[in-house]
């Protein structure tokens, strides 16, 4: 098929508000606040603190830990939303759950002592932030037209962008008081949710009864396999390229400040994706088609991890992460719209949901030692290398995808 999907449109009636989809949008950036402020900074510092001579390995072991723990817990809390009745709707009560439940979880782990309660942190902010991320997903699937999808998506991405230069930026003001740096992430991940927990209406069509329970797979075909498959290949590179950021930038390039430089980088790479993202949506939706931003982000994801791989140039890194920045904006602006065209049952968009959002945390199981492999074989340059590769196994992934165009 060419064009957008016209399975499971947004009941007209329930239609998702501009105030709703900007609460949305805001919720969604104080949840990667709070992921990427220790993912980029937090976490890698406080196990140079707690194990200064194996820092790469308590690193590697607590990312896939609360990678692993993202994973099964997805689909269960996407399978919870869709069978959830209130009078808040189906989807708010979850990211309520989850604000409240992440910023708690980010406390304790600012007071962790030993490698043991980093990990236990760690895994209860992802379990916590993945119910949220899950529920904010679905309200799109539930409540936006197929047609619309690309825009909303676009802004839903430019606000998780905004949120992972607030949660580093955090992280790096706050420095070197981790704790700080904690409560910091916790208290905007609250501020940020509060108002599509105040001002979203759940919509005036009653709801259907909940599904049965099951355990048999969600319907569909091998397209959501495709998709599923380009997801993960998107943020795999992008977890290889940021796991060991810090680490790259003083031990291969021997930057004299690596901890601003994270921040610079950072900056520079939401920079550029922020110029593509909402262009991108609003012409995916104009032109009614999705593959070739994801074939144009995959082209510019390759170059990109291709200028790293050649590091030790300061000039080379800059170059890589902005065409790196570029790639994963243009992805970003139909992610969402692919997503949800691919879904076959809007009763179970959240479960179904959490099955996808797998392929955001099995790459934060899969990095570690896959980098860690990389790394001890060849340096950083097989890290970016590999980069590349995925990127070019993205781009025939995603035409494999017949429910989109």
């Amino acid at each position: 098929m060419t064009g957008i999907a016209s399975a499971s449109p947004a009941p007209r009636s329930d239609r998702l508000s501009a105030a709703g989809l900007a609460a949305l949008a805001l919720a969604n950036a104080g949840l990667w606040a709070a992921l990427f402020g220790p993912i980029e900074l937090l976490l890698a510092q406080h196990s140079s603190l707690l194990a200064p001579d194996g820092k790469v390995a308590v690193l590697g072991m607590v990312s896939a830990a609360g990678g692993a723990t993202a994973m099964l817990t997805n689909p269960i809390f996407g399978a919870l939303s869709d069978r959830t009745r209130s009078r808040f709707g189906r989807r708010r009560p979850w990211v309520a759950f989850g604000a409240l439940a992440g910023a708690g979880s980010l406390l304790l782990l600012s007071g962790a002592q030993s490698v043991a309660m980093l990990a236990l942190g760690w895994c209860l902010v992802q379990a916590s932030l993945n119910a949220m991320m899950t529920a904010l997903v679905a309200t799109i699937a539930d409540r936006v037209p197929v047609a619309e999808r690309g825009a909303a998506g676009a802004w839903f991405a430019f606000a998780q962008a905004l949120g992972i230069v607030g949660g580093v930026a955090l992280a790096h003001a706050t420095a070197p008081d981790l704790a700080a740096g904690y409560r910091s992430c916790a208290a905007l991940l609250l501020v940020c949710a509060l108002p599509f927990l105040l001002i979203e209406d759940p919509g005036p069509t009653p709801l259907p009864a909940p599904p049965t329970a099951t355990a048999r797979p969600p319907a569909g075909t091998a397209d959501m396999v495709w998709a599923w498959l380009t997801r993960f290949c998107f943020n795999l590179i992008s977890a290889l390229a940021l796991l060991y950021l810090l680490y790259y930038l003083g031990d291969a390039i021997h930057r004299p400040a690596p901890d601003g430089d994270v921040l610079l980088l950072t900056a520079l790479h939401i920079a550029a994706m922020v110029i593509v993202l909402v262009p991108a949506g609003l012409a995916s939706d104009r032109i009614a088609r999705r593959k070739p931003f994801v074939l144009a982000a995959s082209a510019s994801m390759a170059i990109g991890m291709t200028l790293l791989a050649v590091q030790p140039a300061w000039g080379l890194v800059i170059t890589g992460v902005a065409f790196a920045g570029i790639g994963f904006g243009l992805y970003s602006a139909v992610d969402v719209a692919i997503v949800t065209e691919v879904i076959p049952e809007a009763e179970e968009s959240a479960r179904d949901l959490g099955i996808f959002n797998i392929a955001n945390a099995l790459p934060q199981v899969a990095a570690p030692a896959l980098a860690a492999a990389l790394i001890a074989f060849a340096g950083y340059g097989a890290l970016y290398g590999a980069g590349a590769l995925l990127a070019l196994v993205a781009a025939v992934t995603v035409l494999r995808i017949r429910a989109v165009g």
